[in-house]
């Protein structure tokens, strides 16, 4: 079973999105805790300066950056449109 962990930041992010946004974000929460890479999540490798993390869409604009820290246990760092990524 995935644990996930919310770091302060993702917390702070999260409580500025739209509630709407909000929503939908639980619901893709739960899809990827039955499967990370399930293919409505759109997961990717990031690279860069963030290659050691991936994300998965909200829908089209909206986005959480995480990182595997295990194969059990997930860090979520940020959530946001597009400008997360330039953080």
């Amino acid at each position: 079973m995935l644990r996930i962990f919310y770091s302060s930041k993702f917390e702070r992010e999260y409580r500025r999105i739209p509630e709407r946004i909000k929503e939908i974000a639980e619901e893709k929460e739960w899809i990827f805790r039955a499967d990370p890479h399930d293919p409505r999540l759109h997961t990717h490798q990031l690279s860069g300066r963030l290659k050691r993390h991936h994300a998965f869409s909200i829908n089209q604009k909206y986005r959480i950056i995480f990182e595997f820290a295990t194969r059990e246990t997930i860090w979520f760092h940020s959530i946001g449109d597009h400008s997360i990524y330039e953080q």
